[in-house]
């Protein structure tokens, strides 16, 4: 069944006679009662009084007529979804992040909140590790990684960088120090994120490599309980610095250099090389960019400021 043949129903209904639903639709009366008439004989009955030049409806037109009028309702309010959706006024955007990564994301949250205030948005906290696997399932439409996935299908933006560094309590012995060495290390005990990456890998390799025992003395689910029990006394951690910025800025921690431990650590987002992005997620990747134009601007790590480069 044609919704053009069901248009012209409802047409010749409200008008009240063909000839005013001609016009109304911008078509000749001929055409108007030809397209009548393939759908009477579709359906096999008749749906207009031919008695009557007043269109009425017969009982069969009366009950399509209900539907015709719900079917074209519908396809006019998907025709408005569809463009409040080009136009970012409706939709949802979904991404994967993880404790680290979402540090990264407020900032473009920010600028994309201003600008589409309409568009919700769902962070949902990932391993790392999945994140590619939810791209390509299609569970998220963008994610927050620090390496660059190998699976195909997938493209990738960098919109920070950050560098490790050596997180200890003001009162600590090296707090007054502002560069350490590795070897200065080995009798303290660390505090460390339990959920394992390569760059808490590249840390204990370092260790090793300058025959420094690395003491994990307690090993926390939350980045944010590291850094309360550093606060404390109780430790010391290494960590991304753009993790403990505010804990720094306001002196509840002291942040130094490990000499040989510059480990800079890029941040991208990640998302579907192989199709089309919603409107959402494109206007995402354009706030991005920006993003990571201005974090090259800004961006300072121990040992001064750092490029940040797009793949």
């Amino acid at each position: 069944m044609d919704l053009s043949a069901l248009e012209v129903l409802v047409a010749v209904a409200q008008e009240k006679g063909f000839s005013r639903a001609a016009e109304r639709l911008h078509r000749t009366q001929p055409a108007v009662s030809q397209a009548i008439r393939r759908l009477e004989d579709e359906l096999g009955r008749q749906l207009f009084d031919r008695s009557s030049t007043a269109g009425t409806l017969t009982d069969a037109g009366r009950a399509l007529h209900g539907y015709a009028l719900q079917l074209l309702n519908h396809r006019r309010d998907a025709g408005v979804a569809l463009q409040e959706l080009t136009d970012l006024r409706r939709g949802k955007l979904v991404i994967g992040a993880n404790e680290y990564t979402v540090v990264h994301l407020l900032p473009i949250l920010a600028r994309y909140r201003a600008r589409h205030p309409s568009i919700k948005i769902e962070v949902r906290r990932s391993l790392a590790s999945e994140i590619p696997s939810e791209l390509l399932h299609r569970e998220v439409e963008v994610g927050l990684l620090t390496y660059r996935p190998v699976q195909p299908g997938i493209a990738t933006l960098q919109v920070a960088e950050d560098d490790l560094t050596l997180l200890v309590a003001p009162s600590h012995r090296l707090a007054r120090r502002s560069e350490v060495s590795i070897r200065e290390l080995g009798g303290e005990a660390f505090l460390a994120h339990n959920v394992r990456s390569p760059y808490r890998e590249r840390v204990i390799q370092t260790f090793a490599r300058y025959r420094t025992p690395l003491e994990i003395a307690i090993e926390l689910p939350t980045l944010e309980s590291v850094k309360r029990l550093v606060e404390r006394g109780l430790g010391v951690a290494l960590l991304p610095r753009r993790v403990a910025q505010g804990e720094i800025a306001r002196g509840d921690v002291t942040a130094l250099t490990v000499r040989e431990m510059r480990l800079l650590r890029p941040v991208f987002v990640a998302f579907r090389s192989g199709s089309e992005p919603s409107h959402a997620a494109r206007a995402f990747l354009a706030c991005a960019r920006e993003e990571g134009r201005t974090g090259s601007r800004t961006a300072r790590g121990p040992g001064g400021p750092t490029q940040v480069r797009r793949s």
